[in-house]
């Protein structure tokens, strides 16, 4: 069992509501702003087709700095990467606000990155160290369901905010400072053994990845990033935005909605693998993403909406939790955390990519070529989820194998 400190019940560990606190600032980044990106585009003089910059540049650090913090934190603890990377995350997003060009808020939006980069790795790190494997599934439920009530909270904060004014919601991102100091004083993780050798450190990644199943949940994770930073935080928007001249606080309700669904449905994570594989979760999803994607261009009454959104977050709650999962259950403590930051690194990949290329696709095809585009990657991901992900008792043994 993957755990060396006293378990207190679930809802009164401390530290289940810290790892909450640093989801909740993780997510941040992208969801607050989503909203004024239209706003954005309009008082900066920035086209459609680079607004997605914002984002790209956000996740950019992600891709170059995570493996290597992810190996830090393996060998020097977690707390030492995860306390600094909380308070650079609030310092260069609160700076987003004093911008006065475009330029200038791109590299604000980059340092913001470099703060960001380890969080989403070292909160699903924790869950891994200090839950054992009988009540993990529950927990990152719990946390999924979280990070969606966040992703529908600020999107709608976020549009409120920008009727003051495009940069007032980055000032969202100060309470990373408390989060931070929450972590500095109240955090009890399990203590770091000594660390591996490096040459089986390396070994031992090198291993994990070479399996069929983390090959697969890697390339679905990939993909559900694309979909969901490019189809439908950033082409969605802006779809509201000119189709149907929806305000900026208007469009937050609207991404929100289908956020409350995924967090009811990720609460639900322990029951559901109680009953089902993550294995047919994923694919339910994904044939949902097919749907989805496939239909929205079609819609012309705003109120149509409402089943496109609805199963979003049914298939968000389904698939993103589930994913994570398996993955952190395949990875023994002693590498946890730089196999996390792999798959961190590919979910920011997915996300730099899905907003520039479909951008590429909105300049040549306009705004139903880039559904049509989505539509098509998700029939890669039904694919993907079917052929490489291994049936629930192979992937099971195979966790079970792996894990300390």
């Amino acid at each position: 069992m993957d755990q060396s400190v006293h378990q207190p019940p679930l809802l009164k560990d401390l530290n289940i509501y810290i790892i909450f606190g640093i989801t909740l600032t993780a997510i941040m980044g992208v969801t607050s702003i989503a909203p004024a990106l239209p706003s954005i585009s309009r008082s900066l003089g920035v086209s459609t087709g680079q607004i997605g910059l914002l984002i790209t540049f956000f996740t950019l650090p992600g891709i170059l700095f995570t493996p290597f913090l992810g190996i830090l934190a393996d060998r020097y603890g977690r707390k030492r990467i995860l306390i600094p990377s909380l308070f650079l995350f609030g310092l260069a997003g609160t700076a987003c606000a004093f911008s006065t060009s475009f330029e200038q808020l791109l590299w604000f939006r980059f340092f913001q990155g470099m703060g960001g980069a380890a969080l989403g790795v070292l909160n699903l790190t924790l869950i891994g160290d200090i839950y054992p494997k009988d009540i993990r599934a529950t927990v990152m439920g719990y946390n999924g369901g979280v990070l969606s009530v966040g992703t529908a909270f600020y999107p709608a904060v976020g549009g409120a905010l920008t009727l003051l004014g495009w940069n007032y919601p980055f000032f969202l991102t100060l309470l990373a400072i408390p989060v931070g100091l929450f972590t500095l004083f109240s955090l009890r993780a399990p203590k770091i053994s000594e660390p591996l050798k490096l040459h089986l450190y390396f070994s031992e990644i090198k291993s994990a990845l070479a399996s069929r199943l983390v090959a697969g949940l890697f390339t679905c994770i990939f993909l559900t990033f694309i979909m969901l930073y490019g189809g439908y935080i950033t082409f969605f928007t802006i779809l509201l935005d000119e189709r149907f001249n929806q305000s900026a606080i208007m469009i937050g309700f609207i991404l929100s909605g289908s956020s409350f669904i995924t967090a009811f449905t990720s609460a639900q994570l322990g029951r559901l693998t109680a009953r089902f594989s993550e294995r047919t979760l994923i694919i339910a999803a994904s044939v949902l993403y097919f749907f989805i994607f496939l239909s929205i261009p079609m819609i012309d009454d705003i109120w149509w909406f409402i089943i496109p959104i609805t199963a979003f977050g049914v298939a968000q709650g389904m698939n993103i939790p589930s994913i994570l999962n398996l993955i952190t259950g395949y990875a023994k403590r002693e590498y946890r955390a730089a196999f996390l930051s792999i798959n961190w690194m590919i979910m920011r990949i997915g996300q730099a990519l899905g907003p520039y290329l479909l951008g590429i696709v909105y300049l040549h095809y306009h705004i139903d070529g880039t559904f049509y585009v989505t539509t098509i990657i998700a029939g890669i991901f039904v694919c993907v989820a079917v052929l490489l992900i291994s049936p629930n008792k192979e992937a099971k043994n195979q966790s079970v194998n792996r894990v300390t």
